[in-house]
């Protein structure tokens, strides 16, 4: 994957909002949100919201951490004598997002602290 919106906009005030904007556009498959689970048992990716924790410029790469919270569900029983319905929780991780200043190509990976 390529952040070519985010690296254009490296170093003006844009930055992270075009950042926010490419990691909430992206494919959920390619997030690592269903391996953060704590709460629930699976997720669409639904109700995304990216905050940047910190951004850092290296040498060949500008480095990002961020919390992503987004909503995880707990399917529910759908059995005759237990109508519970499914529910949705809110959930939490910490993904980092390195930059190839070159070429936009983007490695994510979750943070487990």
């Amino acid at each position: 994957m390529q952040f070519t919106t985010a690296l254009n906009a490296w170093g003006t005030p844009a930055f992270e909002a075009m950042l926010k904007h490419e990691i909430e556009q992206m494919d959920v498959e390619l997030l690592p949100l269903q391996q953060s689970l704590a709460q629930s048992s699976y997720t669409d990716g639904a109700n995304r919201s990216v905050m940047i924790i910190s951004v850092t410029d290296e040498a060949a790469f500008i480095r990002a951490k961020t919390g992503i919270i987004y909503s995880g569900i707990i399917p529910g029983c759908s059995c005759a004598d237990d109508p519970t319905p499914m529910s949705e929780i809110t959930e939490y991780c910490e993904v980092q997002f390195d930059i190839d200043k070159i070429t936009a190509e983007t490695t994510v990976t979750l943070l487990t602290e």
